[in-house]
């Protein structure tokens, strides 16, 4: 392996081990109010038209990476749509 490609593959653990927490953390706690529906949707949608780019490359760690934050923001959005209506029936129930 050279350089660069031992750099990708630290790198990406990095990030992806820097994202966990909050996924853990909104897995855990079904609290995702501090995150909006538009950023998470832009993300997705970021995320999406990316892919086109990082698909298009040689197979390596940016395509564990991308894969990651695929995984991730999806989850994200699924959370939050998800837990959203609940906070909105107890928002209901309590008025």
């Amino acid at each position: 392996m050279d350089l660069a490609v031992i750099a990708g593959v630290l790198s990406t653990g990095l990030f992806a081990m820097s994202y966990l927490p909050m996924l853990v953390k909104a897995a855990r706690t079904k609290d995702l109010s501090s995150y909006s529906l538009g950023n998470i949707a832009i993300i997705n949608v970021g995320n999406a038209v990316h892919s086109v780019y990082v698909f298009s490359l040689p197979m390596g760690p940016i395509w564990f990476l991308h894969g990651f934050y695929l995984v991730a923001s999806a989850l994200m959005l699924t959370w939050f749509l998800r837990y959203r209506a609940a906070w909105e029936r107890r928002r209901q129930a309590t008025s």
